[in-house]
């Protein structure tokens, strides 16, 4: 046992002085220090470390070449406002298109949360009124906001943000969304507001991806105050921004998905709301749904407004 841990701490050191050595050779040092905690923890080879720092700048280099493309033959007016909407365009319906095949084909159905299912003049009816919505909503807000975000410091110039400031922009965000979200879902709830604006998001009980963004024009202002008041306060780098918003459509679309896999995010990380979650809040009745999360649900547990969730999942469990 003594010569087995003898042997992981050598090569341990010697994964040190390879991190350490490529750093000094290396122009770009951002992932340096990750690179030499893993070498602390985890007994890989030397080379293992080095390709995997050598595919981490190969990757920022690609990532500073097609920014320096977008830059050079793009205004920033037009890769805020187009090119935001384009991303999120495609980011939307390439994460939610697919959840419809599946519901009409019937494929990996033993997943589905629910065994009702739409149908194809519903599914037909959410898209049309989708791209309503985006082409006279959504495209006009981001054109509206944008002087607002260039105010509070947005740029899209070199240089880039590193990952440990675009990462932790993201939690922020994530954060400051969660709570904001609650509280304006939690309102919608009410019943004037239910009525008259919230019931639109509802009248799919049994969700499916795209429907996640199916809502009263008046909701998607409202909630989508939610999703901006992080960048909107931070000014952060349109890189940022566009990283944040590709992964709130994605974490959104699968939320609404309609099935629970193996695979699922709420499978591996704590407080995640997920797929089985949300699709309780579309099943129930509205003054008694709860789960009124977006991301992560610790608002439902703090103000216990994911009790009856709760219950059921204990119920299925004995």
């Amino acid at each position: 046992m003594k010569h087995v841990c003898a042997r992981v701490m050598e090569r341990t050191e010697k994964n040190k002085r390879v991190v350490s050595e490529t750093a000094k050779s290396d122009s770009s040092l951002s992932h340096s220090f990750w690179l030499l905690a893993l070498s602390h923890t985890l007994p890989i080879s030397a080379a293992e470390i080095h390709r995997v720092f050598k595919f981490l700048v190969t990757m920022d280099s690609l990532v500073e070449s097609g920014w320096k493309y977008l830059v050079t033959h793009f205004s920033d007016f037009q890769l805020a406002c187009i090119g935001s909407f384009i991303l999120h365009e495609s980011v939307f319906f390439l994460s939610g298109l697919p959840y419809i095949f599946l519901e009409r084909t019937g494929f990996l159905s033993n997943y589905k949360i629910q065994t009702k299912n739409n149908t194809p003049e519903a599914q037909g009816k959410c898209i049309a009124r989708l791209l309503l919505y985006h082409f006279c909503v959504n495209l006009p807000l981001m054109m509206a906001s944008y002087p607002v975000f260039r105010f509070m410091g947005m740029q899209s110039s070199f240089p880039l943000p590193s990952w440990k400031v675009v990462s932790a922009q993201i939690l922020f965000y994530f954060i400051i969304e969660d709570f904001v979200f609650y509280w304006g879902h939690r309102i919608l709830h009410t019943k004037w507001l239910y009525k008259n604006v919230h019931s639109v998001h509802h009248e799919y009980a049994t969700p499916f991806g795209l429907t996640s963004e199916y809502a009263h024009p008046a909701e998607i202002l409202f909630l989508g105050f939610a999703t901006i008041v992080g960048p909107a306060l931070t000014g952060p780098h349109l890189i940022t921004l566009w990283l944040w918003m590709m992964l709130r459509v994605i974490e959104t679309v699968e939320a609404h998905c309609g099935y629970h896999f193996p695979w699922s995010p709420s499978n591996f990380l704590p407080l995640y709301g997920g797929a089985d979650f949300h699709d309780y809040h579309h099943r129930l009745l509205y003054t008694k749904s709860g789960n009124y999360s977006s991301t992560f649900v610790y608002m439902d547990w703090i103000f216990g407004t994911d009790k009856g969730y709760r219950k059921l999942k204990a119920l299925k469990e004995t």
